[in-house]
């Protein structure tokens, strides 16, 4: 009988602690999940921990750049630029070069640079915005910048520009535009001011420089050089691009380095000498990250690889043009100086060469033709550049349209 008492009293208890331990985490989950009053208060009054702010945002370089072209106007247009992010978002597409300085001069963002949003060119006042918009959704932004053809900035400081014989001020091309001295280092300061600004308050993942040059369009026998020796063009265009890399490569504060490229002349990968705008592809090199040659088919001569009209051999004028470039890039001597190269005098031939840095092929970006200039540019003449640039080893190429029209067809769907 007192066995029974006892087992009985063991399972009493058993019983009793189960329930008070299933009392507990009931109401333990009740506080839980519904907090009291002076619980909430308390909550309410902790602060959170304060987050660090994001200081860098830009978004790192794609392997591989597949890019269109956006004016400044463009940008400025709502329903240009969700047009263009649209089209990113459902094709191959993966970056977008917005200018943030026209043929006009007029630097696209509301600037601190004194007179860069005096010209006729429009201004993207929530450049900063649009940007943001763009990197959520992944999207590489290159900002590219108008250098030397820079009508403003030759009005505001007409001393700085190529000067006319003829005229009593600066000298202008075809179009009545004017261009600033390759020589000019006020200018250069300039341009550097400019680059900081656009990368690390409106956060341009990638600085693009084009009309990097001297002028070609127009009456050259009335310009006159005062702040360069136009004899040594190559010289002179090197040492500019030796300035920018120095100044605009630096880390900002958040230790982030300016990516930069430059926009050259198609015919740069196939010619020696500088087209007679200083422009030489292993004088280039040292000093960009990439550089994209325009190899525009419209562009080229007739007697382009006797080809007739360029336009209806829109592959082989590109695969022609890459396939040149590469041996170029990635040589480690050439006959071509540039300030970075060392000298060497090889005593079998007496023969000065020059050693050069084997640089990635990738390093080229080439500008495809994505406009009816010339000829008619469908899916096909399109599609068919892209191709040329594979078949050449590069992956990276950016398409041009002064109009923002770009052939979805040739695209291939993300």
């Amino acid at each position: 009988m007192q066995k029974v008492l006892l087992v009985v009293s063991v399972l009493l208890f058993v019983l009793s602690l189960f329930l008070l331990t299933q009392s507990f985490h009931v109401k333990s989950l009740r506080e839980f999940k519904q907090p009291n009053a002076a619980q909430s208060a308390q909550k309410k009054s902790i602060k959170p921990a304060a987050s660090k702010p994001v200081v860098d945002s830009h978004i790192k370089t794609p392997k591989a750049v597949k890019a269109v072209y956006m004016s400044q106007c463009g940008a400025a247009s709502p329903k240009i630029r969700q047009h263009i992010k649209k089209l990113i978002e459902s094709t191959e597409l993966n970056a977008v070069v917005i200018d943030i300085k026209d043929y006009t001069g007029t630097v696209s963002f509301p600037s601190s640079v004194a007179g860069a949003n005096e010209g006729e060119g429009c201004v993207v006042n929530d450049m900063k915005e649009l940007i943001e918009d763009f990197h959520k959704s992944g999207i590489y932004v290159i900002g590219r910048i108008t250098v030397f053809q820079d009508p403003l900035y030759a009005k505001r400081f007409p001393q700085e520009a190529v000067q006319s014989k003829s005229k009593n001020g600066p000298w202008s091309d075809w179009k009545g535009l004017h261009f600033i001295d390759v020589g000019s280092k006020k200018f250069w300061n300039y341009i550097v001011k400019i680059s900081h600004e656009a990368h690390q308050k409106y956060l341009f993942d990638e600085l693009n420089y084009d009309y990097i040059r001297f002028p070609s369009d127009g009456p050259m026998y009335d310009a006159v050089y005062t702040l360069s020796d136009y004899g040594k063009r190559a010289d002179e265009l090197e040492k500019f691009f030796r300035y920018l890399a120095y100044n605009v490569k630096v880390p900002d504060k958040a230790g982030h380095i300016p990516i930069i490229s430059a926009d050259l002349f198609g015919m740069v990968t196939t010619n020696y000498d500088d087209l007679t705008i200083g422009q030489v592809l292993e004088r280039a090199l040292p000093y960009f990250d990439f550089i994209a040659p325009m190899v525009y088919p419209s562009h080229y001569p007739k007697s382009f690889l006797g080809l007739g009209n360029p336009n209806k051999h829109v592959y082989t004028v590109i695969k022609y043009s890459l396939d040149k470039a590469v041996p170029r890039v990635e040589a480690t001597s050439t006959k071509i100086m540039s300030f970075k190269y060392k000298a060497v005098k090889d005593e079998s031939d007496n023969v000065l060469y020059y050693k050069k840095p084997s640089y990635s092929k990738l390093k080229l970006r080439p500008w495809l033709q994505d406009f009816d200039y010339g000829g008619i540019y469908g899916a096909k003449e399109v599609r068919a550049q892209i191709q040329a640039v594979y078949d050449a080893g590069l992956t990276s190429w950016m398409l041009w349209d002064p109009a923002n029209i770009y052939t979805q067809s040739a695209l291939e769907k993300e």
